[in-house]
């Protein structure tokens, strides 16, 4: 999927570079992302993927280039990082709930906070997603109580209160047992048939082969190569990538 001529990706990475220290994570990563588009970002680990995800969301300042919403550069001298991010939801490998506070409390201490959205609104929009994403019932339990699908949905939830316009998820399965992950993979692909725009660093090759629009394979800090992802994980161009893939088949993951 490509952007219309004349029309700015709902996304765009142009030549992002970021280093911590002596390290250099990110080496000119360019990558656009359409409106409603789905795209898993794979890779070895320590490729950039997570690093990737953080800059979009304003979390880590990149070092050299430029970061585009709807055309509009995010990464600028000057911009409200925060107004940013009322715009892109991240969830994370760890849920990263309130362990004193309630599923209910956690999943809407952010629009009311952030967006001074009153309780019983804040409240009556969270249980509407917590009903949808099967999470009611336990609305007034605490993350400990609950297991670690549920904790990873009720992340993916209070991302979503929000109403933003990109949701970036980075390896949202990998802390859970192998039994949860389809719970939280349902999630996904529920949004995803709903037209949500995604970024997904995964290492689920499976789950990105039937719910991505493209598949972007990082190394070290480049992308080498995108493309749908029957194209890629059947005739990938780069010897890397292929190489890559050949030890992701050999260990059964596809």
């Amino acid at each position: 999927m490509t952007s219309k001529p004349g029309v700015a990706s709902k996304l765009e990475l142009d030549n992002v570079h970021k280093a911590f220290g002596d390290k250099h994570v990110l080496n000119g990563i360019n990558l656009a992302i359409d409106e409603h588009e789905v795209v898993c970002l794979i890779g070895p680990s320590g490729c950039g993927k997570s690093t990737l995800l953080r800059c979009v969301d304003l979390l880590d300042t990149i070092d050299q280039g430029d970061i585009r919403l709807d055309g509009d550069s995010i990464t600028a001298r000057g911009i409200d990082g925060n107004a940013v991010r009322r715009r892109i939801g991240i969830v994370f490998q760890s849920y990263n709930l309130f362990p004193h506070m309630s599923v209910l409390d956690n999943v809407t201490l952010g629009p009311r906070r952030a967006l001074g959205m009153d309780r019983s609104e804040a409240e009556a929009k969270a249980m509407e997603l917590l009903d949808r994403f099967g999470l009611a019932d336990k609305a007034q339990d605490y993350p400990n109580r609950i297991s670690g699908g549920q904790n990873q949905r009720a992340a993916i939830v209070r991302a979503l209160i929000g109403d933003p316009e990109i949701l970036l998820l980075d390896e949202v399965t990998s802390a859970l047992d192998p039994e949860l992950v389809g719970e939280v993979l349902g999630v996904i692909r529920d949004l995803a048939s709903r037209g949500m725009t995604m970024v997904l660093a995964t290492h689920e090759m499976g789950f990105a082969r039937d719910v991505a629009n493209r598949v972007a394979f990082l190394h070290e800090g480049k992308v080498l190569e995108t493309a749908p992802p029957a194209e890629l994980f059947t005739n990938p161009t780069e010897e890397r990538t292929k190489q890559f893939l050949a030890r992701v088949i050999e260990a059964g993951r596809l």
